[in-house]
């Protein structure tokens, strides 16, 4: 027993010596594991940032909410027309607008593998300062006559929504899939600034540089779907229209659904919370998250409602729980009820909030695709 004892001891003791020897090894060089293991430490440290910084109760968000009637839907709705267009009804930016060029039945080879597909039609918006927006249109060979709008995050090219866009063609939907501006497919052009010279537009945070008393570039975001949309009502006749985005795209998918009730059912992953519960710096977001002119007139809680708000209209949020990007975390209980309630009192529309805990991923799963579908359906 007391040589089984010492040979216990030995094992101890040779062990806790060469993890603690492998530890400062792996430390001091940063060889594997080291960079799972600081990435595990950010996360799990500002996870209790977050934690600890979510002060808000229900109680302090109710008065954050200036909607409580038809009226002020219209009048919030007429805002956000100002806001991107400059033009106080989203009939009259309807009315004004252009539409896509249509190249139909193109070949992509990325694309050559999907199923229940007859064609691929590409659409192209050219907008101001040479800034394009190129979309796919796949049409299913056998159709349900409903369309779904993906639309991409920051990760860059629709193409990462492949499972996506299978999926719902696998059930004969029509699938029109865009890419957030400046990324994917969508040009990066050079333009003339006054005083400042030529610029690469390469990234959202440059856009603030096109600011001017005639022109906003958040209009860049959401003019290229509402010129889809346009173009899809002339050709097509389907009976229902729902949007879908991660990131973001989750992000344009909120912002987007608020304005135009033609998006029957909206579903932002991952794309969105309050500004006030953005206490970790990869909330934060790009120009478009922030942009206080928006946000202090509509901001991130009235959109929910104006996505919700409708005959037959639902707006719900696809938080993944344990999103290393994003938007992880609880911080939606501070005003989940609250806008149920206002849903209630409004009378019209329905919102919800779905939350993903079977991956740890940043992305649309499969349990997400499969809840989107019923919901739908």
């Amino acid at each position: 027993m007391i040589r089984m004892n010492k040979y216990l001891l030995a094992f101890l003791v040779i062990s806790f010596v060469s993890v603690f020897f492998l530890g400062t090894y792996v430390g001091v060089y940063k060889i594997f594991p080291y960079e799972f293991l600081d990435s595990t430490k950010e996360f799990l440290l500002e996870q209790k940032t977050i934690e600890s910084n979510q002060f808000i109760n229900q109680a302090n968000v109710d008065y954050l909410i200036k909607i409580d009637t038809k009226s002020d839907i219209d009048q919030k709705r007429d805002f956000l027309t100002e806001f991107f267009w400059d033009v106080g009804s989203l009939q009259r930016v309807k009315d004004k607008s252009q539409l896509p060029e249509v190249e139909s039945d193109i070949s992509d080879s990325n694309y050559k593998d999907l199923q229940n597909l007859s064609r691929i039609d590409r659409l192209t918006v050219e907008i101001e300062y040479g800034v394009n927006s190129i979309s796919y249109l796949f049409i299913p060979e056998r159709s349900n006559e409903k369309l779904i709008l993906y639309h991409q995050g920051h990760g860059g090219d629709f193409l990462l929504g492949m499972d996506t866009i299978q999926f719902f063609l696998d059930r004969n939907f029509t699938v029109v899939a865009m890419a957030m501006p400046l990324l994917g497919m969508n040009n990066q052009p050079i333009v003339e600034i006054d005083g400042l010279g030529q610029i690469k537009l390469n990234s959202h945070k440059q856009l603030r540089l096109l600011e001017t008393k005639n022109f906003n570039p958040m209009k860049l975001f959401v003019d290229p779907i509402q010129i889809n949309l346009n173009f899809l009502d002339k050709e097509y006749n389907f009976k229902q229209y729902s949007m879908i985005g991660l990131s973001g795209g989750g992000w344009t998918t909120v912002v987007y659904s608020a304005i135009d009730e033609r998006i029957s059912n909206s579903f932002s992953v991952g794309g969105s919370m309050p500004i006030y519960l953005r206490v970790a710096e990869r909330d934060m977001g790009d120009y478009e998250q922030t942009n206080i002119d928006l946000y202090q007139n509509v901001n991130y809680l009235e959109l929910y409602i104006l996505g919700a708000y409708g005959d037959d209209r639902k707006h719900i949020q696809i938080f993944n729980k344990n999103d290393p990007c994003c938007f992880s975390g609880n911080g939606y209980e501070t005003y989940e009820l609250v806008i149920k309630d206002k849903m209630l009192q409004l009378g019209k529309g329905n919102f919800q909030i779905f939350i993903d805990d079977t991956h740890d991923e940043h992305k649309i799963s499969d349990t997400a695709r499969e809840f989107i579908l019923e919901t739908i359906n």
